[in-house]
């Protein structure tokens, strides 16, 4: 029979893989509009932002403490679940990936989440009040929000330079979109490497309250508080997955919905940085592939509706639609499959 320690030290590196996994899923919400300006190489591009990723990780908490008490009851949650929930979204991020669709890892998670949990204890063990005041609200808000927010900051911008020449221009937007794509990149890290944070932390609570406790103080969390080891190793992971690079996804979104120019590319991530730190400091796990998609349609909106290759931001938004309920079923299935493997102790 297994453990529950080592089922819980399964749980960890699980998470830390989907941590990864979300670093070169995602790195493309960082990095894609300055690669495809020509501003910096894909190399030095994806070093900065996973540098930029894992000083972002360590600002807060807030996204963390919602994915790890808010979603489900630790009394309810056990090791397996969570394990289950995590190759959930790990499936659905990985398919993806392979064919380039920006989908959202956060919500991954969460749908993963809520399939194992009613997997594990039925619909009622789900906190389904949550998923729709922190997921599915702002599932449409964010990236409503980061469209207009670009598309009217692209039209000032534009009304600012109306009349400098166009080389002088060119050489501003060069230098401002690297400034932005910084900021882009620490936002992303503020807000995604959260998630595996909270379902660690989520992971260590469960542990306690099955009367567990054969591990250090310092490892455990107080209260909703993530411990400082957990915060630091998801910082790390999902840094090191961004360095990993994703160019499947880089492509899409830097050049497939919109031809973007560098200071379209600047007004994006100005617009999608401000979207995603203000759900950081809220505690809403928002998706950052949704905003920063919605960031480039605005700015794109901002010149012609013709200028947003429309067709591509539809099966953008399709993948949108589908990755909770696909992720949810993942995870159930991959929670039966854990049960048959581990027995007694799921």
């Amino acid at each position: 029979m297994v453990s529950m320690l080592a089922l819980l030290i399964a749980v960890v590196v699980a998470a830390l893989i989907f941590d990864y996994i979300n670093g070169f899923h995602d790195a493309a919400n960082a990095i894609a509009t300055v690669v495809s300006t020509g501003v910096l190489p894909v190399r030095t591009a994806v070093i900065l932002a996973g540098v930029l990723n894992f000083a972002g990780a360590m600002t807060g908490t807030a996204v963390a403490q919602t994915i790890a008490a808010d979603f489900a009851d630790a009394a309810i949650v056990t090791q397996v679940v969570v394990l289950a929930a995590l190759i959930g979204a790990s499936i659905w991020n990985l398919l993806t990936w392979w064919y380039g669709i920006p989908s959202s890892s956060s919500h991954a998670l969460i749908g993963g989440l809520a399939g194992a949990v009613v997997a594990h204890a039925g619909l009622s063990a789900f906190n389904w009040g949550t998923l729709g005041t922190k997921v599915l609200i702002p599932l449409v808000a964010s990236p409503l929000a980061g469209f207009t927010i670009a598309f009217l900051f692209m039209v000032g911008l534009l009304w600012l330079v109306r009349r400098m020449r166009p080389a002088a221009v060119q050489r501003g937007s060069l230098r401002l979109q690297l400034v932005s794509a910084c900021a882009m990149a620490f936002s992303h890290g503020s807000n995604d490497a959260q998630k595996a944070m909270g379902i660690i932390t989520l992971a260590l609570v469960a542990y306690v309250a099955a009367g567990h406790a054969a591990m250090p103080a310092w490892m455990l969390p107080e209260g909703k508080d993530v411990p400082q080891w957990v915060i630091l190793a998801c910082a790390a992971a999902i840094g090191l997955g961004t360095m990993a690079g994703g160019k499947r996804i880089i492509k899409t979104m830097g050049a497939k919905i919109i031809r973007i120019t560098p200071l379209q590319g600047f007004a994006a991530e100005t617009a999608g940085t401000a979207t995603i730190l203000t759900a950081s400091a809220f505690g809403v796990p928002v998706s950052t592939t949704h905003c920063i998609s919605a960031c480039i349609m605005g700015v794109g909106a901002s010149k012609r509706l013709s200028a947003v290759r429309w067709g591509v931001a539809g099966n953008i938004v399709v993948a949108w639609v589908l990755t909770l309920p696909m992720s949810a079923g993942f995870a159930y299935v991959a929670l039966y499959g854990l049960r048959a493997v581990f027995g007694d102790a799921a």
